[in-house]
């Protein structure tokens, strides 16, 4: 078999990150013990109210992120994001965190299934590294990141009259932000419009967002399958001069019609990435699109595949030379995962931000300049507590004991 230098790099990338998860196992202390387990909610502020896309209504203001909070007999603490009850949570007291690790998965096998970042965030704690580095660290130095919250601010009725101006705040406060990247949501006639009228609207922001963010920033859109293979490739050629970095979910995955959309584009000369995957339940539905080279950036959601199941999929990508830019929305816990998956494996190509905010979850080193976010070298995940506010404005769910 022969391999083009990306495959060669990308491979030796996968085999230095494998090889890493699985040498943790050698070196795993016993004596830790699981003593308290504590589950809240985490509510984030956005920046903006974020409007509807082609197939939901207004998102709204808030992001919420289920957390937990696990305790050990070291005085070591387990942070991240995990939607598992108490029954389960119960399982874990009394046991050794680290007897979940198998490096063979690679990573956690427990209860909390892909809920695993407080496990992850423990075992960073117990050997003094950052997570990206128990995944090997072949990542770039910074992560490049893009806003995800650029939706139909024209159909909030208090832009109605000037949804121009609005979104170019809304890019402004977005490059203010530090990202240099945004991806657009397009898909207005899908059923908010008229179907010709909403993607004369589509194109109409996106060429307006490309006339106010400049030539250098990179666009991508997303329709949220709210397109068809023919007006797809109706927009790509009435909108060739935009230059986008990718399109997203214009429609229903599908192999054939994304190879000849990937045909149509190489006879137009139109260099822009396929991305998809984001509402598939499974890696499996897209190893076929894989190995036809139907896909180019693969989109399983970070937080409902976990460290583990994200890790799967680089492995998988990286065998045809592809890319990762995980799906992340409604969670700013996503976004720090992301990016930690982002510095330790070689081919996630953009990590997703939903911009918000919160003052429970300190996350010193993590900072967007120029369009790459940085990753702190802290232990973990690097995010803390803010013990003050979380006693004033926490209620937990439950709070268990060994």
């Amino acid at each position: 078999m022969n391999l083009n230098r990306r495959e060669f790099l990308s491979l030796c990338g996968v085999a230095a990150s494998c090889s890493a998860v699985r040498a943790l196992a050698a070196d795993l202390p016993g004596d830790v013990r699981i003593t308290r387990v504590l589950r809240f909610d985490l509510v984030s502020r956005r920046d903006k109210l974020v409007g509807k896309n082609s197939r939901l209504g207004v998102h709204g203001r808030e992001a919420r992120d289920p957390m937990i909070r696990i305790f050990t007999n070291t005085g070591l603490e387990g942070l991240g994001r995990c939607s598992a009850n108490q029954e389960t949570c119960a399982g874990l007291l009394g046991k050794n965190p680290m007897d979940y690790f198998r490096p063979e998965g690679p990573g956690f096998d427990s209860a909390l299934r892909a809920d695993s970042m407080a496990l992850w965030d423990l075992l960073g704690k117990v050997r003094d590294e950052p997570v990206y580095a128990l995944l090997g660290g072949a990542g770039p130095e910074r992560v490049p990141t893009y806003d995800g919250t650029i939706y139909f601010a024209d159909l909030l009725p208090e832009y109605e009259a000037n949804w121009r101006d609005r979104f170019k705040a809304e890019i402004d406060m977005g490059l203010d932000y530090g990202h240099r990247a945004f991806k657009i949501k397009i898909g207005r006639g899908a059923q908010w419009m008229p179907t010709e009228e909403g993607f004369t609207r589509d194109k109409e922001v996106v060429q307006l967002i490309r006339d106010h963010a400049g030539p250098d920033i990179a666009l991508a859109v997303d329709a949220n399958n709210g397109y068809d293979p023919a007006r797809t490739k109706r927009f790509l050629e009435e909108m060739a001069g935009i230059r986008l970095t990718f399109i997203e979910e214009m429609f229903e995955e599908d192999i054939e019609q994304y190879l000849d959309l990937k045909a149509f584009m190489a006879d137009q000369g139109i260099q822009t990435l396929i991305a998809d995957g984001e509402t598939q339940g499974s890696l499996q539905p897209l190893l076929p699109f894989m190995k036809a080279g139907a896909i180019d950036l693969y989109q399983l959601d970070t937080n409902h595949f976990g460290i583990e199941g994200i890790l799967r999929e680089s492995a998988e990508a990286q065998k045809y030379g592809q890319s990762l830019a995980p799906h992340n929305w409604a969670s700013l816990i996503g976004f720090y995962t992301t990016l930690q998956i982002g510095r330790g494996i070689p081919n996630l190509d953009w990590a997703e931000n939903d911009l918000s905010s919160n003052e429970i979850i300190t996350a010193e080193g993590y900072h967007i300049e120029d369009g790459a976010a940085s990753v702190p070298e802290a232990p973990g995940f690097g995010l803390g507590v803010h013990e003050e506010n979380f006693a004033e404005r926490i209620k937990p769910q439950f709070d268990i004991w060994a």
